[in-house]
């Protein structure tokens, strides 16, 4: 009687931790959510005529699509084991590229845009070529390739902001709104959507997954390694071009200096984005919802009056504690699988 009353109640628990575990997964993937209307919440009560403003949120929405499409870059070479400091000041280029171009030499935008966007492909081949060809760590190269980019921007500009930029650019950008909203912010979207299909849904988003996992294994397994992550900088140099055309679109000029300050916070946000949704894993929507909680914090402190400087203070927390906690989640789901 005993041996069976044992085995009937050890039966019974399995359900109920079945059960815990899977309400804390759900609870991890959307904790980013619940921080970020934490923080919302928070702000709002503490500045409510300010910060809970429409124009607050469609200013934070509208004026961080340049920071979410670059970090939407990052991850991609970031899913497939590799890493691309060259993002930042690709946008640079990029943006400085469209201002001369439209506007030193008088060429019609569109074939700007599309310069800007064929230079983000050279330069992700590039990066591929010295990574994969002579094995050297992507670290490395796209450290010393933003850096050489940057001495491109500067030359080409002579070190100085070059404004005014066509206007069908801007008001496609940044004038024309849905529900009060930039459209830039809608750009930003599609371009997440797009790449959480490709992720998800398609072949070449598994490979890369499982050749940032292990390169052996993959290579052992069929998937053609260098070709995934000769893709991977492709595709984050072309949105780092894209991110360029918005912040020229945003701003109506290009600044040799800008792209420099949103490399920090496209790690932490990637980082930080790879806790939620899909957690273990760098994803797009994760990512996104990174920035904006990042960003709506750093606006509420802003409004409350804390100097600037805390701004740093806060990307670069913020980092160190994504990568840490990144680093966990991972590290449970691979023990798991």
């Amino acid at each position: 009687m005993t041996s069976q009353t044992t085995t009937v109640s050890s039966g019974a628990e399995k359900p109920v931790h079945r059960g815990r575990h899977n309400a804390l997964v759900q609870l991890e993937r959307f904790a980013l959510i619940i921080a970020w209307l934490g923080i919302i919440v928070l702000f709002g009560a503490l500045a409510p005529d300010s910060f809970l403003s429409w124009a607050n949120f469609s200013s934070i929405f509208g004026s961080q699509a340049v920071l979410v499409i670059l970090t939407l870059g990052l991850i991609v070479p970031l899913t497939a084991g590799d890493i691309d400091m060259s993002l930042a000041q690709m946008l640079t280029l990029s943006s400085m590229l469209i201002a001369v171009l439209n506007v030193g030499h008088g060429w019609p935008i569109a074939a700007a845009i599309a310069v800007a966007i064929a230079v983000g492909v050279l330069v992700g081949l590039i990066n591929a070529f010295f990574t994969l060809y002579f094995r050297i760590h992507s670290l490395i190269v796209t450290l010393g390739t933003g850096t050489f980019l940057h001495g491109v921007t500067l030359w080409i500009s002579d070190a100085r902001t070059i404004g005014g930029i066509d206007w069908s650019l801007v008001n496609a950008v940044i004038i024309t709104r849905f529900l009060g909203i930039p459209l830039s912010f809608y750009y930003a979207l599609a371009l997440a959507v797009v790449l959480f299909y490709v992720f998800e849904f398609t072949s070449l988003g598994r490979k890369a997954l499982f050749v940032g996992r292990g390169r052996e294994v993959a290579r052992l397994s069929g998937i053609p390694v260098t070709r995934m992550r000769l893709s991977c900088f492709v595709t984050s140099g072309v949105f780092a071009a894209i991110a360029g055309v918005l912040y020229a679109g945003t701003s109506g000029s290009a600044d040799p200096n800008s792209g420099t300050q949103l490399m920090l916070p496209a790690f932490a946000a990637a980082y930080l984005g790879a806790t939620a949704i899909f957690p273990g894993r760098f994803n797009p929507f994760g990512s996104t919802i990174a920035v904006y909680l990042l960003v709506t914090g750093i606006t509420g402190l802003s409004i409350l009056g804390i100097d600037t400087y805390v701004q740093d203070l806060f990307y670069g927390g913020a980092l160190v504690v994504a990568v840490a906690l990144s680093q966990l989640v991972r590290g449970r789901e691979e023990s798991l699988t």
